[in-house]
């Protein structure tokens, strides 16, 4: 869904409820009532806290490790395919342009085709057949000296390369927090901001406010894990744009 409407589902709907329900429990319970609980609730919500925003951290770490885990890879990816191009420069005759047609190919399918597939957590078969058929092409030149020897080492260095990033795009399209983690990630947001509820404080503006401020800020980083866990989709994605680059610059 669009950024915008996420944001409004993930973090402004919730914040809404949160202070809605500070008032709901204060016309319930009343002022008086709340006020013996100051004490106790402070320190339960000091430990709840604290443990929450422990799971927090972690969670943020780990899905933006990920994220720009996955980024630095598709620059690895784009780096291997400008050197092959170059590399191939040294071959002369039908070889060279096989080669480069295919990398071209290659290049195009993962553009247009790998893309789509990454962002649904899956690859395309059309891809993994053109990244075939470039290995074919390698494989059947025959270096005639010592010098094109040298250059099909170096271009067979760089398909690994290639191979091996695409890899770990396959590897990491899908996102790496697990369902169980979900589950306590918005459990622990509902039971930290339900706490809030049981304080008395004797503005209960303040307080309202108070517990939206609390709200938007656990929301929105939840939003934050949400958006950039699966790195391929969504508006805040890795995008391909390192390997247009390559095919503009070289074409």
């Amino acid at each position: 869904m669009p950024l915008w409407l996420a944001g409004v589902l993930i973090i402004i709907v919730p914040t809404l409820l949160a202070m809605a329900g500070t008032v709901f429990v204060r016309s319930r319970v009343g002022l008086e009532s709340l006020r013996w609980n100051n004490e106790v609730a402070g320190f339960k919500f000091a430990t709840i806290g604290v443990l929450y925003a422990v799971l927090l951290a972690f969670a943020v770490f780990v899905v933006w490790s990920r994220f720009s885990a996955v980024a630095d890879n598709t620059a690895r990816e784009a780096g291997a395919a400008a050197t092959l191009y170059r590399l191939i420069d040294g071959i002369h005759g039908e070889p060279a342009s096989a080669l480069r047609a295919r990398l071209t190919a290659y290049l195009k399918s993962a553009i247009s085709q790998d893309w789509p597939a990454l962002s649904e957590g899956r690859d395309s078969p059309a891809t993994t057949h053109a990244l075939t058929e470039l290995y074919d092409t390698a494989l059947t030149y025959k270096p005639a000296e010592s010098r094109e020897v040298l250059l099909m080492q170096g271009i067979l260095s760089q398909l690994d390369d290639m191979g091996e990033t695409r890899r770990e795009r396959i590897a990491r399209c899908n996102g790496v927090v697990p369902g169980v983690l979900w589950l306590v990630l918005f459990g622990g947001a509902i039971i930290t901001i339900g706490f809030t509820f049981f304080f008395g404080t004797r503005s209960l503006p303040a307080q309202t406010a108070m517990t939206g401020a609390l709200s938007l800020l656990i929301f929105a980083v939840l939003f934050v894990i949400v958006t950039v866990n699966r790195p391929f989709t969504g508006s805040v994605s890795v995008r391909p744009d390192a390997l247009v680059q390559v095919l503009e610059d070289l074409r």
